[in-house]
């Protein structure tokens, strides 16, 4: 079921917030210290990667949300209360469009006949001072369709105009909500296309174009999107280790010897050896060691 306009979630969001004001709570929060005494939630938006997702198992609870929660505890000595409304197969459209989720986080947070984005920043309004940190996957399905040989030359310009346009409006309300100091980061994603060097028919030409395509055409789009908002973009691309020169190799098992930066997709994602797009345990792992590193 879609919401025909963005009026529906912004009337939901809207008439929580003036509930709150009439009742002397303020609407906006503020990002709080290490010395709060109210719960710390972390907010976390998305598709599949944000629910942890892995090939035969579906969503699980070894994803990135989960890993910031128990490494901010760790090093930082915060307990998050984790609130997961990412979606399996969300779109830049779907977050802000589509009521309900048909698959959700393990031990999801509920959307109450909303939107993805609406049910979070119905959340985020009613905890005014209580976010600690929202993070934001999204993005990748509005584009793998362009990686199809049979894909339109101009598919990866059109996609990413769409999702810019989605993910500044996305930004903005979610920045709205939390108020101007809550972290707020927008995730990219490695380049699995990169194990297209190792996977038949060994396509070593669009290996090596998606690093171009995610360097120069898709990760600017989406660090700007989430710049519009003051969001920090958190480059998942470079920190795994995609924009090593191809001409740097390794000795691997069971691909021989491949260049570096395919190397660490295949340790990193399961698209070297079934094709799935989804990070393993070890690249849920490394992206919340980057968010982590962000706070």
């Amino acid at each position: 079921m879609i919401i025909s306009t963005q009026k529906a979630k912004r009337c939901a969001v809207g008439l929580l917030a003036l509930a709150m004001t009439t009742t002397g709570i303020a609407s906006v929060s503020s990002a709080p210290t290490a010395h709060a005494t109210s719960p710390l939630y972390y907010v976390s938006l998305g598709d599949s990667y944000s629910v942890g997702w892995q090939p035969g198992s579906g969503a699980t609870t070894h994803g990135y949300a989960n890993v910031v929660v128990n490494k901010v505890k760790r090093a930082l000595g915060l307990q998050y209360q984790l609130m997961n409304y990412g979606c399996a197969g969300a779109t830049t459209s779907s977050i802000l469009n589509s009521v309900g989720c048909g698959l959700p986080a393990v031990n999801g947070a509920p959307y109450n006949g909303l939107t993805q984005a609406g049910a979070a920043e119905a959340f985020i309004a009613a905890h005014p001072g209580e976010i600690a940190l929202i993070t934001v996957s999204i993005g990748g399905n509005d584009i793998t369709g362009c990686a199809s040989p049979t894909a339109p030359a101009d598919c990866l310009t059109q996609s990413l105009a769409t999702a810019g346009t989605n993910m500044r409006q996305l930004t903005a309300d979610l920045r709205a909500v939390a108020g101007p100091t809550v972290p707020i980061m927008g995730l990219t994603y490695p380049d699995v296309i990169l194990g297209n060097w190792v996977r038949p028919p060994f396509d070593h030409n669009s290996a090596a174009l998606s690093v171009t395509g995610f360097q120069l055409l898709i990760n600017p789009a989406f660090q700007s999107a989430y710049a519009s908002a003051g969001a920090t973009f958190v480059d998942v691309t470079a920190g795994s280790g995609a924009y090593t020169p191809l001409t740097k190799l390794a000795n691997t098992k069971p691909y021989g010897r491949i260049p570096v930066a395919v190397a660490k997709v295949c340790h990193l994602t399961w698209y070297c050896a079934v094709g799935d797009i989804h990070a393993r345990n070890s690249g849920y792992a490394l992206i919340a060691k980057l968010i982590v590193a962000g706070l």
